[in-house]
């Protein structure tokens, strides 16, 4: 008998029949001869309606209710579920995020898992029932509900499968698997049999949306192999496991882009020893999460830094950039906001030379500008005007003949 842990997101569940169909899933999963966890997000555009009606009533919205709030939806996603399950002659029980022991740090809106003690979990088990955990939320160690943030149902998901020791953590969406682009920009874009945990890393952190990089970080960290599959069509997906050393890779993997990001540059800054941490940490003490950054070559002692930054962060990066230029002794900060980032990822790419002039030759070719530049093992990352994305997606998934290579 094997442990499945599956997770359903919100357009799997997002009306009546759709809850019918996921508990008929899950049905059948069971009479195969396997135990099932759940773990379920808010229904449809349940959060976004909750975190309108916030900013109706409230503009303070403190973290706390905020919390409280927004893991509302997924408590009423639990429920109805296991209403639907029961009708189907499945034994289930629901569980929030603290009822199913997941504690949590104190930071509210975007909180990390700390422990997850399963024990009402197993109990469910063992009397043969199926738990519904509500994704997203836990405990803090003060004892107040805690949110994870957007997409945090994919990690509570890798989480449980960690702490059961589940064979599996199959997670259900909208699209059918992990494609060597986004299909809506490269209509021929494959999807993968199978990817490492380390790609596929590097694809959510550049702008691959599903699953979750955070729910990766913990699948790779603790070794739970994932199944990215389609809650609409049932059909095979895409596995997510460790790298096989003794497998050859496709050089490139994937090519993936990311629109939401920002530009700032601090110009005429002193070529000094500290600048640049002063700057930094500057940054990080109002939790902006810096990207790529680029230091030019000094000229009679100054010189210019480049960096970007999630677009939502760019007015108060620019706030801060502002603040210290004075002390700093920045002669100018700039923010630009029409650019985007293309990168091609792949395991293969580690002993495979001559990637990156492929990558910079075809961008060449196209007539598109890089203006800045970031490798590491397995990812090479330019950025480029923002109206050219979609096409150095489209030429650079041509150059490496990504919708014809064998997985």
């Amino acid at each position: 008998m094997a442990l499945v842990v599956q997770k359903f997101g919100g357009t799997s569940v997002a009306d009546p029949d759709r809850i019918r169909t996921v508990a008929d899933s899950i049905a059948r999963t069971i009479r195969r001869g396997n135990q099932v966890v759940v773990a379920v997000s808010a229904m449809g555009k349940d959060t976004d309606d909750l975190l309108r009606l916030a900013t109706e009533v409230s503009v303070t919205r403190p973290g706390r209710e905020m919390d409280m709030l927004i893991t509302a939806g997924e408590r009423k996603a639990t429920a109805l579920l296991c209403m639907a399950l029961h009708d189907m002659g499945v034994d289930a029980e629901s569980f929030t995020g603290s009822q199913a022991g997941f504690i949590t740090d104190t930071t509210h809106t975007n909180a990390k898992i700390l422990e997850v003690r399963a024990d009402r979990i197993r109990d469910a088990l063992d009397r043969g029932r199926v738990p519904v955990v509500g994704g997203s939320q836990g405990v803090s160690t003060d004892h107040n509900v805690t949110f994870l943030g957007r997409g945090g149902t994919d990690t509570t998901a890798v989480a449980l499968a960690h702490a059961l020791g589940a064979d599996i953590c199959e997670l259900y969406t909208d699209v059918s698997g992990v494609f060597t682009s986004d299909p809506r920009v490269v209509p021929n874009a494959r999807k993968m049999e199978r990817i490492s945990f380390d790609e596929l890393l590097e694809m959510t952190a550049n702008g691959c949306p599903k699953p979750a990089m955070r729910s990766v970080e913990y699948a790779r960290t603790h070794g739970v192999d994932l199944h990215v599959r389609s809650a609409f069509t049932w059909e095979p997906g895409t596995l997510v496991t460790k790298e096989d050393d003794h497998m050859e890779h496709a050089i490139i993997s994937a090519v993936v882009h990311d629109t939401d990001e920002a530009k700032v540059t601090v110009s005429g800054v002193p070529d000094h020893p500290g600048v640049a941490a002063r700057l930094f940490r500057a940054l990080a003490d109002r939790d902006i999460n810096v990207d790529l950054i680029v230091q030019n070559t000094s000229e009679h002692g100054k010189t210019d830094i480049s960096f970007t930054v999630p677009r939502d962060a760019a007015e108060t990066s620019q706030a801060v950039c502002d603040g210290l230029a004075a002390e700093i002794g920045a002669a100018e900060v700039r923010t630009d906001t029409e650019i985007a980032r293309v990168s091609v990822v792949g395991a293969g790419m580690k002993s495979n030379p001559g990637v990156a002039a492929t990558v910079f030759e075809t961008l060449a070719g196209a007539g598109i500008n890089i203006e800045m530049i970031s490798t590491s093992a397995i990812r090479v990352s330019c950025v480029v005007r923002q109206d050219q994305i979609e096409e150095a997606v489209q030429v650079l998934h041509d150059a490496f003949e990504l919708a014809l290579a064998a997985d």
